[in-house]
């Protein structure tokens, strides 16, 4: 029997299972009883802003282009006897995979053939086949996926916001990288980012379900390599065969010997050490403008918040206390119900694609109000302007409206797998567990 921990949330009928896996993995696992579909997520603290690193064992700084993070997600499921997607069509799955800023997360949902799904997608994140053809054959797929995104205004607006709020801050970057780095990424990049990043301890597993708990502890524990030193985080050309891990490193001691011979273990690090480039407190550029052939322009603007490199101990209760505030803070604001809202709505100035948000991470953090507009420039001056008028005027009944309105919504989160485990892995590696919310 497998020790694991059980924690309850009573006030919202929830329960979370955690197991601690030998190799520093973290497992864990909602049960839903009663709903059909299954759901398990492999996810990796690795994300797009993760271009500068110190690796395990060693002093100096590595950098690698933009959008490998990107690529390394679209080539995992490149095996050596075919595409990996295939494989789970034939168990009745649907799997998918995205990478943001900060993590990669490979996953699945379905309703039959749960634990062969499972072992599918354990053995494929962890033994990639990094061919250079198919390297090769990936970076035109991606450039494709890249002048695509060029064609999409709100992707363009985002980052050409993100351009001209940050200086220095990764976040300004494309996820997917530029065509001229996606064709400095080759074979031993992939290979560095995926021994550094791709290591239990840096991974979660998280499943959500009407599932038996200790099946899923168990089969996980088969199936996950137990070192997360560099030298047994290889290449495996074997592909997904039923067996589990234990069997098939054994299988494939030769390949794993002839791989450490060329990556030399430099240290006993067992830590990645990222870098982030220092960031000042003031905006890049207060605008920026481009020209694409759309109906209706598209907008994004927002302010910047320095408040994440003042918390120097990342107090995390703190900095999800402070999330949660500014969320509250701009829906009174400009909330569907709110007289912002209503005003801009009626004076044909906005649609119903106005959205707003907060993002906070750990270095970086930002407001941002985007949609479409006719006139985006006197959207701007009638926000900052209302807000001017009406900050010292908002009212304890509408900050009880809005907060118990939110509460509800995350109350809703909890009928969706799909929306409980996104939410989860994202909250999991800022630090907190999902249910504090």
């Amino acid at each position: 029997m497998l020790n694991t921990d059980a924690l309850e949330y009573k006030d919202i009928n929830e329960t979370m299972y955690k197991y601690d896996h030998k190799s520093g993995l973290r497992v864990f696992f909602i049960p839903k009883r009663g709903y059909t579909k299954k759901y398990a997520a492999f996810a990796i603290n690795f994300g797009s802003i993760n271009t500068e690193f110190i690796e395990k064992g060693q002093m100096e700084t590595t950098i690698v282009p933009e959008g490998v993070a990107h690529f390394l997600e679209h080539i995992l499921f490149e095996q050596k006897d075919g595409n990996i997607m295939e494989k789970f069509s034939l168990l009745g799955s649907k799997p998918n995979a995205y990478t943001s800023f900060n993590q990669t997360v490979y996953l699945f949902s379905c309703t039959d053939n749960f634990y062969e799904n499972l072992d599918l997608l354990l053995n494929f994140v962890q033994n990639p086949n990094f061919v250079d053809e198919s390297i090769e054959k990936e970076k035109n797929i991606i450039k494709q996926e890249i002048n695509m995104y060029r064609d999409n205004a709100s992707w363009r607006s985002l980052f050409n916001f993100l351009g001209i709020l940050y200086k220095n801050n990764k976040v300004r970057n494309e996820i997917l990288g530029t065509p001229e780095s996606i064709d400095k990424i080759n074979k031993d990049i992939l290979l560095k980012c995926y021994n550094n990043f791709y290591t239990p301890e840096n991974m979660i597993v998280c499943v959500v379900g009407d599932i038996e708990k200790d099946g899923i502890f168990s089969r996980i524990d088969k199936n996950i390599k137990t070192s997360a030193t560099t030298n047994d985080k290889s290449i495996n050309d074997k592909n997904y065969d039923g067996k589990n891990n234990d069997e098939r490193n054994g299988m494939n001691k030769e390949l794993n010997n002839d791989l450490n011979a060329k990556i030399p273990n430099t240290g006993n690090s067992t830590e990645i050490k990222r870098i982030f480039p220092e960031e000042p407190d003031d905006i890049n550029l207060p605008y920026t403008e481009q020209r694409m052939h759309i109906s209706i322009p598209y907008f994004h603007m927002g302010y910047k918040d320095n408040s994440i490199k003042k918390n120097s101990a990342k107090d995390k209760l703190e900095l999800l206390k402070r999330e949660l505030s500014l969320k509250i803070l701009l829906e009174m604001i400009m909330g569907r119900s709110s007289n912002l809202f209503k005003f801009l709505y009626e004076q044909g100035l906005i649609n119903n694609t106005f959205n707003f948000n907060y993002t906070s991470e750990e270095n970086y953090a930002h407001s941002l109000i985007s949609g479409e507009s006719k006139n985006p420039h006197k959207v701007k001056d009638i926000i900052l302007k209302y807000i001017d008028d009406n900050i010292d005027r908002l009212s304890e009944e509408d900050f009880t409206r809005v907060r118990n309105a939110m509460y509800g919504k995350n109350l809703r989160w909890f009928n969706s797998i799909e929306t409980i485990s996104a939410n989860f892995v994202t909250s999991i590696f800022k630090g907190i567990y999902l249910f504090d919310y």
